[in-house]
């Protein structure tokens, strides 16, 4: 079974938001100095679910990801924890995408790789909790998706049956493959990097692709964060004694009319 898995790179969300920053366009969130970005924890999950699978069924896991340079090490721990190949897609023009247009870019990439069963994608993103890129690679590469997914109870080369999240449950579901799946944090626990998949993460060569190498042109830019803060404030509660509801009940009545409630 030949699986794609998407990664993002992404701020620590376990840090303060207060280090968390937007770069001076306001189109990108990124991590402030001493806060050292990790792979967003939904792609973990999507990754160790990949690598559970090749190891059911053989096959090979490549690992997808739209970023700066600095990607290459969410890449690198991708391989160290098991994943056969990495591209990185780095395009500076296409940093600052949208998820329709990440989806496109996503979907263009995965073209070029060719041979394929199944994608698996995290559910959301850390950072902007959006949850839309993996319809927009299902869209673009016409796959059946599902999403958010907590379990696969069985696997063939050619159907998986899925526990689909739902507000009341879980829905048990049975998908053709090709086909992307949305993967949640309930379906497994994310290996740690071995020493020799760290070896090998340390020698891999990951390729990064741009425009050209698509056959892609311009993607329009259509995000523009805001980072608001939530201010705190203090109070503080009284209580109102007295010997019968009645003298409470005057008595609350005065300290309304007092602080000029009432």
């Amino acid at each position: 079974m030949n699986i794609i898995a998407t990664v993002k790179q992404v701020a620590d969300p376990n840090f303060s938001i207060g280090r968390i920053q937007l770069d001076p366009s306001g189109k990108r969130i990124i991590s402030s100095f001493g806060v050292p970005p990790i792979i967003n924890g939904y792609d973990s999950n999507a990754l160790e679910e990949a690598l559970q699978l090749r190891a059911k069924h053989g096959g090979r896991v490549t690992v997808l990801c739209v970023g700066d340079d600095s990607s290459r090490q969410a890449l690198k721990r991708a391989i160290a924890m098991g994943a056969d190949n990495a591209v990185l897609i780095n395009e500076p023009e296409w940093l600052n995408a949208d998820s329709a247009g990440l989806g496109y870019i996503l979907a263009a990439a995965i073209r070029k790789i060719g041979l394929y069963d199944l994608i698996l994608c995290g559910r959301q993103a850390s950072d902007t909790d959006a949850g839309q890129v993996l319809f927009w690679i299902a869209d673009a590469l016409q796959l059946p998706v599902m999403s958010p997914i907590s379990k696969v109870e069985e696997s063939t080369s050619s159907h998986l049956t899925i526990r689909r999240l739902t507000e009341e449950g879980h829905q048990r579901l049975r998908i053709k493959l090709p086909a992307v799946i949305g993967i949640s944090s309930e379906i497994n626990e994310p290996r740690f990097p071995s020493i020799r998949g760290t070896s090998n993460a340390n020698r891999a060569l990951i390729p990064g692709w741009k425009a050209p190498d698509l056959g892609l042109k311009s993607i329009p830019v259509k995000v523009e964060l805001q980072k608001l803060e939530i201010l705190s404030h203090s109070g503080h509660a009284e209580f109102i004694e007295a010997t019968s509801p009645e003298e409470q009940g005057v008595a609350l009545a005065n300290k309304l009319h007092e602080l000029g409630l009432i």
